[in-house]
């Protein structure tokens, strides 16, 4: 005699794990591409970044910075943040700059070993999802606002992030960033929105990305 109750539920469990398959499949296939064919890229950028909650509170008070995103595969990358306070990170292939213009400050170090398994991989760096691997484990998330969703945790457990959720907008054969959701080590998240995302754009060129140290700014190497 049939047991129709265990061949549902076995049914059920095969449909759900189809399901899980085909998330896996479009968001790992959706990032491929994006890693494939967004060469470069620019955007405008809202951050909010919200502490964790200290003892006795309920809620963290979060700071809202906004600026523009731009890079160039596989090594390029540049944020201005223009408010509230002025601050420039850029990646020129050798070197990573931090400029605090309020401090007159520069802080220069070696590209290579300051990114690693940081969000800037994800986004900017890696080529494809075989290399972005190496650094990261990837694992889907179910669909959400019109997104698809990757989870990356980074494999070096040393590194101050704890993960990060890239989301991802499909539209007809392009892929465009839409937002990062970052959590660190110390329970701080940040999430950043892009918008007005252009993918590939003809007038972003590499000189862009070459820093020169404002007159009079003392420079860090640590």
């Amino acid at each position: 005699m049939i047991n129709f109750f265990s061949l549902r539920q076995g049914l059920l469990c095969a449909a759900l794990a189809a399901c899980a398959n085909a998330a896996w499949a479009d968001s790992m296939d959706t990032l491929a591409s994006f890693l494939k064919n967004t060469k470069s890229g620019r955007a405008d950028f809202t951050q909010v970044v919200t502490p964790p909650a200290k003892a006795g509170q309920n809620v963290s008070r979060s700071k809202i910075s906004t600026g523009e995103f731009s890079f160039i595969r596989p090594a390029r990358f540049r944020f201005d943040y223009l408010k509230p306070f002025p601050q420039v990170i850029v990646a020129d292939g050798q070197t990573l700059w931090l400029y605090d213009a309020d401090l007159e400050q520069v802080t220069a170090r070696k590209q290579a070993q300051a990114l690693g398994s940081t969000p800037a991989a994800l986004v900017a760096t890696a080529m494809d999802v075989a290399s972005l691997q190496k650094e990261f484990s990837l694992e889907p998330q179910a669909d959400a606002d019109g997104l698809q969703w990757v989870q990356a945790t980074p494999k070096n457990r040393e590194s101050t992030i704890q993960s990060v959720r890239m989301g991802l907008r499909v539209e007809g054969t392009q892929v465009s960033l839409a937002k990062l959701e970052i959590f660190d080590a110390m329970g701080q998240r940040s999430v950043l929105s892009f918008e007005r995302f252009e993918v590939n754009p003809a007038n972003l060129a590499n000189a862009s990305f070459n820093f020169v140290t404002p007159k009079g700014v003392s420079v860090i190497r640590p």
